[in-house]
C-alpha cells in the first residue's frame, strides 16, 4: 500500500539487516475494535464535515435574513470550516495530554452548544462568534481524534480504513443537505439550527467509542513480518529516518523524561507512606497531591512531545517534503469548499433551480465523493500501486475540474463536472496515510494537525474571496480560475521538492554508517 522512496525521489540503503523480534499481534490492530473506531470516525464525518458541506442551504437563509453582502455572509461558513481545521495543532496538544476520547467528548459538547446558540442570532456578527468560533473549535476537537484513532488502529489496511471512515463526509453532505432543506422549509432556519445542535450531541457518543491503545499495542504495529512486507513498507518515510537522526524520535529524551516522572511520583508515594505513619495528616490531602502530581507529569510529557514536534531543533518542519505538503494544503482545500458554498447561488443565476431541486449538484458531489474515497483507498492498498502517485493523479483531476466548471452553463455539464470533483476529491482519505508515511504514527496527531491547519486557512479565506470577487464582477468565473491556479501552484510544490531532494544525496548518519 506504500509508495517507494524512489516515487518521491528518495534513495535508501539496504535495511535487510534490521529485524524486529516477533511479537504476537494485538487482535484489535486491523480487526476487532478497530472497526468500531472506523464506525465512530464515519459518524463524526457525517455530523461535522457533512454538515459543513451543506452550509450552502443556511448561507442562502442568512443572506435573506440579514441582508448583508455575499462576501460578509460567507465568512460565517468559512469561519466554521476554517477554525475546525486551523485549531488542529492546538488540538494535538490536547490529545497529547488528555487523549483522543476526552478531547472528542468535550468537542462534541462545544459543537452542539455552538449550533444551539446560533439559533438566537440577531446579526451576522453574532454568528461569527457562536457558529464560526464556538462550533468550529468543537468540531476541530472531534475531527482530529477521529482521524488519528483510525491511523493508530490500522496498519495493513490504513488507506481502506481511512477511506471508509471519511466517506461519512459524502454521506453527511447528502443527508444534511436534504435534512437542512426540510427543516428550514418546515420550521425555519433558527429551529433547524436548534435541532441540528441536539443531533450533534451524538458526537459525545462517538468520542466515547474511541478506546485508546496501550503503548505496547502501538509498538506491535511496527513488527516486520516478512521481507516482502519490508520492501512494500519502504515508503515516503525517509523523513522519519532523518528526524530520528536529529533526535525527535530518539529514545534518550524519552528515557530521561520517564526517569524524571518516576522520581516525582516516587517522592509523592514516599510522602504518602510517611503520611500514614504520621499523626494528624490528612490522607485526602495526600491523595489530592498525588493526583495533581500525576496530572502535572502527564501535562509536561504531552507538552514536551507537542513542543518538540513543532518548535524543537529537529521539528517536523526539517522534513522538506512535509513542508511542501503543508504549502500544498494552503491552496488545495478552498478549491473544494468554494463549490459547496456558492453552487446554490450559481444554479440560481443560471435559472437551473428546477433541475437542481430534483437532484442538487452538491448532492452529486457528495454521493460520488463516497465512491471516490473507497475506490482510491482500495487502489492505494494494492502492493503494486504507489499511494503517492494516486494522490497526485487525483489532485490533477480535481484542479482540472475546478478550472473547467465556470465553462459549464447547463445542468448536465455542471453535473458531470461535479461528479468528477466528487470522485477526485476522494484523495482526502489518502492524506492521513501519506502523512503517517512521512512522520510515523507517533507524530501523526501533531503532523496531521499542521496539515489540516493549513487546509483550514485555505477554507477560511476561499469562500469569502469568491464572494468578494462576485461583488466586484457579478460573476463567479474569476473566483474558480484564481482558486484553480493557486491550487496548481501547490501541486507544483509537491512535484518539485522530491526532485530537488533526489538531486541531493542523503547524508548517512553515524548510526547508519555503523550498521
Amino acid at each position: 500500500m506504500y509508495a517507494s522512496r524512489e516515487d518521491i525521489g528518495y534513495d535508501f540503503g539496504d535495511d535487510s539487516k534490521v529485524r524486529s523480534k516477533p511479537i504476537k499481534p494485538n487482535p484489535n490492530i486491523d480487526g476487532g475494535w478497530a472497526w468500531m473506531i472506523v464506525l465512530s470516525s464515519f459518524l463524526v464525518h457525517i455530523l461535522i464535515m457533512g454538515s459543513q458541506m451543506a452550509l450552502g442551504i443556511l448561507n442562502m437563509e442568512w443572506l435573506e435574513e440579514f441582508n448583508q453582502s455575499r462576501g460578509l455572509t460567507a465568512w460565517v461558513s468559512s469561519l466554521s470550516m476554517g477554525i475546525t481545521l486551523i485549531v488542529g495543532p492546538f488540538i494535538g496538544l490536547f490529545i497529547s495530554m488528555c487523549g483522543c476520547r476526552t478531547t472528542a467528548i468535550i468537542g462534541g459538547i462545544l459543537n452542539a452548544l455552538g449550533w444551539i446558540l446560533s439559533a438566537y442570532a440577531a446579526n451576522v456578527h453574532y454568528l461569527f462568534l457562536t457558529f464560526g468560533v464556538t462550533a468550529g473549535i468543537g468540531s476541530g476537537m472531534v475531527y482530529l481524534p477521529a482521524v488519528v484513532m483510525v491511523g493508530q488502529y490500522f496498519q495493513k489496511r490504513r488507506a481502506l480504513a481511512q477511506g471508509l471512515s471519511t466517506t461519512g463526509t459524502g454521506f453527511g453532505a447528502f443527508l444534511m443537505t436534504a435534512l437542512l432543506k426540510y427543516l428550514c422549509t418546515e420550521f425555519g432556519w433558527r429551529n433547524a439550527m436548534f435541532i441540528q445542535g441536539a443531533i450533534s450531541l451524538n458526537l459525545c457518543v462517538c468520542g466515547a467509542l474511541m478506546r485508546p491503545l496501550s503503548p505496547k499495542d502501538l509498538c506491535e504495529k511496527y513488527v516486520v513480518k516478512s521481507d516482502s512486507e519490508e520492501n512494500q513498507a519502504k515508503a515516503l518515510s525517509h523523513s522519519t529516518e532523518t528526524i530520528k537522526s536529529n533526535g525527535v524520535l530518539g529514545e534518550e529524551p524519552e528515557k530521561k523524561e520517564e526517569a524524571a516522572n518516576e522520581e516525582v511520583l516516587g517522592s509523592v508515594q514516599h510522602t504518602e507512606i510517611g503520611g500514614k505513619s504520621g499523626s494528624g495528616r490528612s490522607m485526602y490531602g495526600l491523595r489530592l497531591f498525588k493526583t495533581v502530581s500525576q496530572l502535572t507529569v502527564t501535562v509536561r510529557k504531552g507538552f514536551a512531545l507537542w513542543y518538540s514536534s513543532y518548535f524543537g531543533a529537529a521539528s517536523l518542519f526539517t522534513n522538506r517534503v512535509f513542508v511542501a505538503f503543508v504549502i500544498w494544503a494552503l491552496f488545495a482545500y478552498s478549491s473544494f469548499v468554494i463549490p459547496f458554498i456558492h453552487l446554490p447561488e450559481i444554479v440560481k443565476q443560471y435559472n437551473l433551480s428546477r433541475q437542481d431541486n430534483v437532484f442538487p449538484l452538491t448532492s452529486i458531489i457528495a454521493i460520488v465523493h463516497i465512491f471516490g474515497k473507497v475506490i482510491l483507498g482500495i487502489i492505494s492498498d494494492l502492493p503494486c500501486i504507489s499511494t503517492w502517485n494516486v494522490f497526485l493523479m487525483a489532485n490533477f483531476t480535481l484542479v482540472t475540474c475546478i478550472l473547467t466548471l465556470p465553462l459549464m452553463q447547463t445542468y448536465v455539464g455542471l453535473a458531470v463536472v461535479c461528479a468528477l470533483i466528487g470522485f477526485s476529491s476522494g484523495y482526502f482519505s489518502l492524506m492521513p496515510v501519506v502523512t503517517e508515511d512521512l512522520v510515523g504514527t507517533k507524530h501523526l496527531a501533531n503532523a496531521y494537525g499542521i496539515i489540516i491547519c493549513a487546509n483550514g486557512i485555505s477554507a477560511l479565506f476561499g469562500p469569502p474571496f469568491a464572494g468578494w470577487i462576485y461583488d466586484i464582477t457579478q460573476k463567479y468565473d474569476f473566483s474558480f480560475y484564481i482558486a484553480g491556479l493557486l491550487y496548481m501552484v501547490g501541486i507544483i510544490f509537491l512535484l518539485i521538492q522530491p526532485c530537488i531532494q533526489k538531486k541531493q544525496p542523503r547524508e548517512k548518519s553515524t548510526e547508519e554508517a555503523q550498521v
